[in-house]
């Protein structure tokens, strides 16, 4: 059986008189289980780092393989760590351990950094510093690079939901196929690359473990701004947390795995446009459920003993409990259905749609003929973390929420309202709907917080706190309907008038 390809790379920056002893360091015993290739890159080094990497790679009693690259125009930390994962992608390895060019990470810990991937156990180790407590300080760490390392450990901890000891060590090994799966190209140059590819990793849900390893502080040169670069960790993990929030999108963290093939979710179990609907909708009623989804609301209406129909461009998980299902593009018009029904409801589907005024027309003439009230829900764009986003010149879309990417109309209270009365659609109630918290923040003391208090701004003024809007409305009759109203009437006029005629005279 062939053994595991691994790549160490090292990142080399004025480290003419420390890449020899580095690589002299790397042991000889992982070739009893590995297929060894060491990466040099010097990034535009104007001293004699890449002569010296050179003179390594020719040593005749080195038994690695020693590839030596120069970059013309200089990278930064974080732009040679993605040329050196590209090199490990191209030339199909198993593993990639990076290290230090100056000697800071020892080098003799690769074999029990590498273990936990040869085995199956983990995507990604990481040397950490803060393991085992204070040894960062006896290694010779300054204190303030400590205590600095542990704070912003603990807020990116908070934010990303995350337990790990550093998120600040440079001494990793991956799984190349687990960088595969993340968009690391589009990280930064620079440090906080670190920070950034972890954040991918674990929206990606790859399995990160932490390996205690010594500390080492020499006479290396420390070429990074700690203030910057706190800075640059701090707004990157912010930036990560509100995209899961919904509030922010970067292409860069738009790697989590698809959720069962699901896009939208059940919101039934919290305050949402779904528990809401179910909470209107009365037992026995007669539903048509235009865009089911995955069928939630429809199952939850069906365990109230309604009647319920669902339509969309494919069945969900939950429609086989449907009393039938019409499969159809409601792009394309709505599906001819004779039925008669109480409710029809539409959530969250008008924002898909490239022609709603159409849609909206058609939805009361089939309203109207159904004898049937429409519940409808959208986002709100005019929620107040919107408004605040454009103040600060931010419109971005996402994978979901109010700028989800799929969206081709945004709508307020009132533009929503304007749509539906020119449909002849008569608004019975109109309500605004919290944001769904809970999806972030869990069923934790903070989400529940965090919800009563929108519930009461919602209460104040739901046309800037409602993330969502629901309206319910009952259709006008049609100028079809209103005609043949007025021939049965006028035809029962001439009857009544035929009769009190004939009384008359008899």
């Amino acid at each position: 059986m062939a053994k595991p390809r691994l790549l160490v790379l090292i990142v080399a920056y004025y480290a003419e008189r420390t890449i020899e002893k580095v690589v002299r360091r790397i042991p000889r015993s992982l070739l009893d289980v590995y297929e060894v290739e060491i990466l040099i890159i010097d990034d535009a080094s104007n001293d004699a780092t890449f002569a010296a990497s050179l003179g390594v790679s020719k040593q005749v009693d080195l038994p690695f393989k020693v590839t030596v690259l120069f970059n013309p125009i200089n990278q930064g930390y974080g732009g040679n760590q993605k040329i050196g994962y590209q090199y490990a992608i191209q030339h199909r390895f198993d593993f990639v351990a990076l290290l230090h060019g100056d000697g800071q990470y020892a080098p003799e810990m690769l074999a029990a950094l590498t273990e936990p991937l040869r085995q199956g156990e983990s995507d990604a180790v990481f040397g950490s510093r803060m393991l085992v407590p204070k040894e960062a300080l006896k290694g010779g760490m300054p204190r303030y690079k400590y205590y600095g390392n542990r704070i912003l450990t603990r807020v990116q901890n908070w934010l990303l939901h995350t337990s790990l000891s550093e998120f600040h060590s440079g001494y990793r090994v991956y799984a190349v196929d687990a960088l595969r799966s993340i968009p690391f190209e589009r990280n930064s140059n620079v440090f906080h690359f670190d920070t950034e590819i972890i954040i991918q990793l674990v929206i990606a849900s790859k399995r990160i473990m932490e390996i205690a390893i010594p500390t080492y502080y020499g006479d290396e040169i420390c070429r990074v701004d700690g203030i910057r670069y706190a800075g640059d960790v701090i707004k990157t993990s912010l930036q990560a947390w509100c995209q899961k929030l919904n509030l922010f999108y970067d292409r860069r963290f738009d790697c989590a795995p698809p959720a069962d093939g699901q896009r939208y979710p059940s919101k039934l179990d919290f305050a949402s446009t779904h528990s809401r609907v179910v909470e209107l909708v009365p037992e026995g009623a007669r539903v048509l459920d235009l865009g089911s989804g995955i069928g939630a609301v429809g199952a939850a209406l069906k365990k109230k003993g309604c009647f319920v129909i669902g339509c969309d461009l494919e069945r969900g998980v939950l429609t086989g409990s449907f009393d039938n299902f019409v499969l159809a593009d409601l792009n394309k018009g709505l599906p001819e259905i004779t039925t008669r029904f109480d409710y029809i409801l539409a959530l969250d589907v008008i924002e898909h749609l490239a022609a709603p005024e159409d849609f909206l027309d058609q939805l009361r003439e089939l309203s109207a003929r159904a004898g049937a009230q429409v519940i409808i829900t959208t986002a709100n764009v005019g929620f107040a973390i919107m408004r605040l986003s454009l103040i600060l010149g931010r419109f971005e879309y996402g994978k979901r929420g109010i700028l989800d990417i799929t969206h081709t109309r945004l709508f307020t209270f009132n533009t929503l309202r304007r749509a539906m009365r020119a449909a002849g659609l008569e608004i019975e109630r109109s309500e605004g709907i919290v944001a769904p918290l809970p999806f972030v923040l869990g069923t934790s003391r903070l989400a529940k917080i965090a919800v009563a208090i929108n519930k009461a701004l919602v209460r104040l003024r739901p046309t800037l706190f409602g993330f969502q809007i629901l309206l319910v409305a009952k259709p006008r009759p049609t100028l079809a309907t209103l005609l043949d109203s007025a021939k049965a009437s006028a035809e029962h006029k001439i009857v009544e008038l035929e009769r009190q005629r004939l009384r008359k005279f008899a």
